[in-house]
């Protein structure tokens, strides 16, 4: 390269040669520091905007919560005027009465198909404070559940509710026990969950709660499942105290109806026509007169085969029933519940306390957690 020719040599590589002149250099330098120099002005000036920004924390906070609120509110009243959502007034007295009620959800997802849903009544007070639902699958009978508990929800966030009038007591907490689900990473079946959910439930309602309890003991044998439903109604009746609504299947519960006074019973209704079930999603006043349990199977595709078979297996098992008085004979001459409450050994309470107050959860092992329990089955077996 001639030294005259204005180019320097700068780098070689394999099969390559590169050179530049004075200028490109000192133009490429240029560049080079300018975006030095730009990346710190930009850290300066994201200092000083920081710095601000927490200067007037306090304001932009306050702003923020003002918009959130105002953003919240205008989205429930647009909802409220296009759906169709009424004003609920609120009692001192314990009470939930609603017009009809609706799921917004659920009313939504049948708009879009083109199919109307069944708005229902629900009126509980101090003197009808437990509502047993019975009626087939499919019927309803958790949607209703959900919707009031939706309608309670809205109503003291502040919002219209999805029905045509409602009026309700301020509620303390509310309960659910719907669904069903496992939790294998913790080692708990579909019943342990239930069980779980159900005894924190009866531990921490109050009669200030409302509370939806759906297929309480279906996730045993027909005799506990029973059992458990049967206690537990009577448990929030008696102890709670609480506004309720129970769902089942076991339709020896509706024998309750005649030793628990501020129970009802009322059913999803249901008709079969012409070999078909039509499910008419109105909640009645009365007990199901039947489950329609092979009927909904028929509706859900089972082979007729399967379904004609159960339906002989069913009539032998009816036969069986009203020879022996069913799987709730009996139960009627069982003393009450506060009765049995009464009953229970002082000694074995006062021992259970004692061994439970010594114990520290957080401190166990799972070995010794499992002895502990077995110690305390021991202890009530001793009694």
């Amino acid at each position: 390269m001639a030294p005259e020719s204005g180019f320097t040599h700068r780098q070689t590589l394999a099969g390559v040669v590169r050179f530049n002149s004075a200028d490109l250099h000192d133009a490429a330098s240029r560049v080079t520091q300018a975006g030095v120099h730009a990346v710190a002005a930009e850290a300066a000036h994201l200092e000083t905007l920081t710095d601000a920004a927490i200067a007037r924390r306090e304001a932009i906070a306050a702003s923020c919560d003002v918009l959130a609120r105002i953003d919240v509110a205008a989205a429930l009243a647009d909802h409220a005027m296009s759906h169709n959502w009424c004003r609920p007034d609120l009692a001192d007295a314990p009470c939930l009465d609603v017009t009809g009620g609706r799921h917004p959800v659920v009313e939504a997802a049948l708009a879009k198909s083109g199919e109307r849903f069944v708005p229902n009544d629900l009126s509980l007070s101090d003197r009808d404070r437990l509502w047993l639902v019975t009626g087939p699958n499919m019927g309803g009978k958790s949607t209703f559940l959900r919707q009031n508990a939706l309608i309670v929800v809205l109503a003291q966030a502040g919002g219209f509710v999805p029905a045509a009038s409602a009026k309700l007591g301020l509620v303390d907490r509310l309960f659910s026990r719907v669904g069903a689900s496992d939790n294998l990473a913790r080692g708990r079946s579909t019943f342990m969950v239930e069980m779980v959910e159900t005894a924190a439930i009866l531990a921490q309602a109050t009669p200030q709660s409302f509370v939806i309890l759906d297929e309480v003991g279906r996730g045993t044998s027909t005799y506990d499942g029973l059992a458990l439903a049967w206690s537990v109604v009577e448990a929030v009746h008696e102890v709670n105290k609480c506004r309720c609504l129970f769902a089942t299947h076991y339709h020896e519960l509706t024998r309750l109806a005649e030793t628990l006074d501020a129970l009802s019973l009322h059913h999803v209704r249901a008709r079969e026509w012409q070999g078909d079930l039509v499910l008419l999603h109105e909640v009645a006043e009365g007990p199901a007169d039947r489950s329609y349990g092979l009927a909904v199977a028929r509706l859900a595709g089972v082979p007729a085969a399967v379904v004609k078979r159960a339906e002989a297996v069913l009539a032998k098992l009816e036969a069986g029933r009203e020879a022996t008085g069913g799987l709730a004979a009996g139960l009627d001459d069982l003393p009450l519940f506060a009765a049995t409450l009464a009953e229970a050994p002082a000694a074995v309470k006062d021992a259970l306390r004692e061994t439970l107050a010594r114990l520290d959860p957080d401190a166990l092992a799972p070995r010794e957690a499992l002895d502990a329990l077995y110690a305390l089955k021991r202890l009530m077996a001793d009694e």
